[in-house]
């Protein structure tokens, strides 16, 4: 394509000269790498943003001054696939928060689209077949080959026609106006910070069948496999897998071979300051230990059990003449808690949700 450059932006120079053409631009595509596969944490490694006649690479790994670039996209909207991803890390990252969005994934979502993947869209509607993604690429690698720019470009090249195919149905479908809900609550969502519950963040899958005192090697051990991350700059599982975790606990609190539960090529350091960490972990006194937290199911009334049976056969008959995917008007979590009466449960779903549902 001809709109493709080889260029990459990556001085303030370069980045000034660009900003005047997105100030300008009619409309904006955008799209992110990271490398949340290869460091921890995670950041942006490429930006890529699609205008009228080009499609240009920003690249945040040069130490660039990102906060022109945000100025000059605040206030416009964007078109994304799949913003939930982009739109955290730009919160997370860099504070910044889209005045509004579409998103072609909701769109073909609710447009009745199956197989709703940025590459199935593109052939579907624009008859053209894009090379699959490099699912396992580490973005912060430089320089970045050919075939990975040719890639990152074409991932927001086609989506202002994406995007406008995508609107024809839905103003067709006279479900336009749901999509512009969703996609305005997706961004407000995504520009929450996360609540972290510090009794709650280190209790792994599988720690509800642990001990009290392996439960306090456990938070010892997830803290300390925390610091090594950071420390390795690698994702917490390439430290110990989630499982392992669990299973060194498990075992060190029952006296057992917890070590055999390591990889063998471990620098000494390493060995020695888990060690240390479970030593703590054992070292902690009855009152220091964690409790056990045992979720007991609350069983539904029989009026809540027909309430539910009533409000899934409204969703799915709605779903089936609209030939959408149910979960998008409510999930079974959502009409659990609509049928045991939740004001909230109501208050939280969009209009165009409880109009279908009433």
């Amino acid at each position: 394509m001809s709109r493709y450059t080889r260029r990459v932006i990556g001085t303030a120079a370069a980045l000034a000269a660009l900003l005047p053409r997105l100030s300008a631009a009619e409309w904006l595509a955008l799209d992110t790498e990271a490398d949340s596969l290869h460091a921890y944490p995670e950041k942006i490694c490429l930006i890529q943003i699609s205008i009228a006649g080009a499609d240009e690479l920003v690249d945040p790994l040069t130490g660039i001054e990102l906060n022109p670039l945000w100025a000059a996209l605040r206030g416009r909207g964007l078109i994304l696939h799949g913003a939930d991803y982009d739109l955290r890390l730009f919160h997370e990252h860099h504070r910044f928060r889209p005045h509004e969005v579409f998103d072609t994934m909701i769109a073909a979502r609710l447009a009745g689209v199956e197989r709703f993947g940025l590459g199935d869209l593109v052939e579907l509607f624009l008859g053209v077949k894009l090379d699959k993604a490099p699912q396992k690429a580490n973005w912060a690698m430089r320089p970045l080959s050919q075939r990975l720019l040719d890639y990152a470009r074409r991932d927001t090249h086609h989506l202002k026609a994406l995007s406008d195919m995508l609107i024809t149905r839905l103003r067709e479908q006279g479900r336009l106006g749901w999509c512009e809900e969703s996609c305005a609550k997706l961004v407000a969502d995504c520009a929450r910070d996360p609540v972290v519950d510090e009794d709650e963040v280190w209790r792994l899958k599988g720690s509800g069948r642990l001990s009290r005192p392996a439960l306090a090697v456990l938070r010892e051990v997830w803290h300390w496999r925390e610091r090594e991350a950071l420390a390795w700059n690698r994702p917490p599982f390439f430290v110990l897998m989630h499982d392992l975790v669990v299973s060194v606990a498990n075992a060190a609190a029952h006296g057992g071979p917890w070590e055999d539960f390591l990889p063998r090529r471990w620098p000494p350091r390493r060995f020695e300051s888990l060690r240390e960490a479970v030593r703590r972990g054992l070292a902690a006194p009855h009152d220091r230990q964690p409790a056990q937290v045992r979720h007991v199911a609350r069983h539904p009334t029989a009026a809540e059990k027909r309430r539910f049976e009533e409000l899934k056969l409204r969703r799915d008959r709605k779903a089936g003449e609209l030939r959408i995917d149910p979960t998008l008007i409510a999930s079974r979590v959502t009409l659990d808690e609509l049928a045991r009466g939740g004001d909230a449960a109501w208050a939280g779903l969009m209009c165009w949700q409880r109009e279908l549902l009433r």
